[in-house]
């Protein structure tokens, strides 16, 4: 097994570090925004980017000083001229703003933007030879290669900030990398962790985003009701370690306590334990090689009653099993299955489908495409990519409208 160099190279520097969030009002961008507040001496910002929530934006702006605001629905830019008026922010829009914010000179950027809308910005960085913390899933799904290619290229760096990956980050020894035996994600099993196939076919979108553990966006808190999200993450683990799919395990934690392990072939394991905060993960990202404070509660070991593990039930959770399928079969197949379940989780949320059916639509369309889509052979470019995407979400708005 070796290690994707992307990740090995330390990032040293002695002064501040000029920072760009992409996707600063979500969940994570919000994280990231408060260790920054908190640490002024150590960070300047560059760009903020938001999808549509202009209010929070300009706000994050003007208080650290942002040098350009970008809003990715055009039809914001007006509010966001207007929010921002005085202030000597400079502002921009749509996808051709999103792509100047990853082209801006940071020295860190954080790809926190869900979905496939991520990728171009982050490629944009990549090119250019930042340091990229990421937290979009994506990005490394849908273009592992192409996006590793350009770091490479780029002389830049990825550095993973889900938790699980960033976890397995912490745990890898660099030294005795040929020694690692395999990879273990852990899941909290989301909030239908117990629920029955029947009782699971009525869930509700409000019931779905109403994680045990986490506080996440919705797109991303179903992807863990349906357990996508660990599928997604165990293609991401393949493409950050360079480590076959064979030798990524998942394993259900409902207490999300230890965020994930790393076994090594001398049968020890080691595993990083920490608080449900995103800022502990995001904070590792943007102080490394150093460490940084943060205001992160801190773990009572007298307190936890009971550390639980159990095997995840593919029958009630086949996602998991598709995105395996996926990682396996390669070439277009992940393109896919992240394009047909972002459609079928967009048609749950507006209750246009039932739960049951995001795994049914990314498993029809999977099937669908299976004849003319390349297993194997690497998408080459983000054309490539992008092509294959709007096939699948065409194929997926099809078959949401079938099951209606």
């Amino acid at each position: 097994m070796e290690l994707s160099m992307e990740l090995t190279r330390p990032v040293v520097s002695s002064g501040v570090r000029r920072v760009t969030v992409l996707g600063s009002t979500g969940s994570v961008g919000c994280s990231t925004i408060d260790l920054i507040a908190h640490a002024p001496d150590r960070f300047a910002v560059e760009v903020l980017t938001a999808h549509r929530n202009v209010d929070l934006l300009a706000e994050q702006a003007r208080r650290l000083g942002a040098r350009l605001a970008v809003v990715a629905d055009e039809g914001c830019y007006g509010a966001l001229k207007q929010a921002l008026a005085g202030s000597g922010i400079e502002a921009a829009a749509g996808k051709a703003g999103l792509i100047e914010a990853g082209e801006r000179p940071a020295d860190w950027v954080m790809a926190a933007i869900v979905g496939f809308a991520g990728l171009p910005p982050t490629l944009a960085a990549a090119r250019r030879g930042a340091t990229i913390a990421l937290a979009n899933k994506e990005a490394l799904v849908c273009a592992g290669d192409v996006l590793l290619d350009a770091v490479r290229r780029g002389g830049g760096r990825l550095l993973p900030v889900d938790s699980e990956h960033n976890a397995i980050f912490q745990c890898l020894d660099e030294t005795n990398r040929d020694s690692v035996e395999r990879l273990i994600l852990t899941a909290s099993g989301g909030p239908f962790r117990t629920w029955t196939l029947e009782q699971m076919a009525h869930a509700t979108p409000a019931q779905a985003v109403a994680h045990p553990n986490w506080d996440m966006g919705a797109k991303i808190s179903v992807d863990s009701a349906t357990m996508m999200n660990k599928g997604l993450e165990l293609i991401e683990a393949h493409h950050l370690f360079a480590m076959p799919d064979e030798r990524i395990d998942v394993v259900v934690h409902p207490q999300s306590v230890i965020h994930s392990m790393v076994e090594y072939t001398d049968g020890s394991v080691v595993a990083q334990l920490g608080d449900q905060d995103m800022r502990v993960p995001i904070a590792h990202a943007l102080a490394w090689p150093r460490r940084m404070k943060t205001h992160a509660a801190r773990l009572d070991f007298a307190k936890l009653s009971a550390l639980t593990f159990e095997p995840p039930d593919l029958e009630r959770f086949p996602a998991l099993q598709l995105a395996r399928e996926a990682l396996k079969l390669a070439g277009d197949f992940p393109i896919i299955l992240n394009a047909a379940n972002e459609i079928a989780v967009e048609s749950y949320l507006s209750s246009q489908i039932r739960f049951l059916d995001i795994a049914r639509v990314v498993q029809d369309v999977m099937d669908k495409m299976s004849g003319r889509a390349r297993a194997n052979d690497v998408p080459s470019s983000f054309d490539d990519i992008h092509t294959i995407d709007v096939q699948a979400r065409a194929e997926a708005r099809m078959m949401c409208a079938r099951a209606r």
